[in-house]
């Protein structure tokens, strides 16, 4: 840091809304960063007020107070107002500070452009189960950020997410693939509910089992190891119920359905 600079905070928002609520969640409760030692600037009252009281941070209107106390700060406002925050702050990122981004579309080369000189920045994408504390984030650094430095951003991802380094190249590919999919996800869910209602059940106890099955069946994926069609397999006896469920699905185009769906939000990412 640059003698006469002051920096008091370790970890500073802009922005409180939701995604940055979920990361502040995850960093003090697992006691990666205290909460003395974060700050979060929001334009809307309510909104800093709220993480405020429920977090016990730092808050301020100005978003030049965030860059000039932390030593690491998170860009969590939409992606159209990317352009104007950093219009606002780039005068005052230090050399040493590491900025991190969450914003699809919006690339380390337009980063770089907007900034106008070089800064660490780590181009993120998390997704909403990071507000239970199940996400799962993309990590992309930048030329400017030493190994060490990518490893301790890491570390503050995986407060709450799972994280990945990937290429630049993939980014739009990840918001398809986990950013967007829990909405196909939920999708599922009130579809399987609703045909279980259809059955005769009431909805909140549809709720429950659709989600729990979903839930379930994602860690056996992830736990066991095995391959998703592995999995499937041993739920399909022959001449079964769920061989018919599968054959109905593949016969509506169910997997097509999905695969042109995550081509659809890819070329949208591409095109922010």
């Amino acid at each position: 840091m640059k003698k006469g600079e002051v920096c008091t905070m370790k970890l500073g928002f802009i922005g409180t809304g939701n995604m940055a609520s979920a990361i502040m969640g995850g960093i003090i409760g697992k006691q990666v960063i205290p909460a003395a030692e974060i700050i979060g600037a929001d334009l809307f009252a309510p909104g800093r007020e709220r993480v405020k009281e429920q977090f016990g941070i730092h808050v301020t209107d100005s978003n030049k107070e965030v860059v000039e106390k932390a030593e690491v700060v998170i860009l969590s406002v939409k992606p159209q107002f990317y352009e104007d925050v950093i219009n606002q702050i780039k005068d005052h990122v230090r050399d040493d500070q590491i900025i991190i981004t969450i914003a699809p579309g919006k690339t380390l080369a337009w980063l770089s452009e907007k900034f106008g000189k070089a800064v660490k920045i780590v181009r993120t994408m998390p997704n909403t189960p990071a507000m239970v504390g199940e996400g799962m984030t993309a990590a992309c650094p930048n030329e400017y950020m030493t190994e060490e430095e990518t490893a301790y951003v890491k570390t503050l991802l995986e407060s709450f997410s799972r994280v990945e380094i990937v290429p630049e190249r993939l980014m739009d590919v990840v918001v398809s693939v986990s950013g967007s999919s829990p909405a196909y996800v939920f999708v599922l869910i009130e579809a399987m509910a609703d045909a279980a209602v259809s059955g005769g059940m009431p909805r909140a106890q549809a709720y429950q089992f659709a989600a729990q099955a979903v839930l379930g069946s994602a860690k056996m994926v992830l736990e066991t190891g095995r391959h998703p069609g592995e999995l499937k397999d041993m739920v399909c006896s022959p001449a079964g119920t769920t061989i018919e469920a599968v054959r109905t699905l593949e016969e509506r185009g169910f997997r097509s359905a999905v695969i042109e769906a995550m081509k659809v939000c890819e070329e949208i990412s591409r095109s922010l």
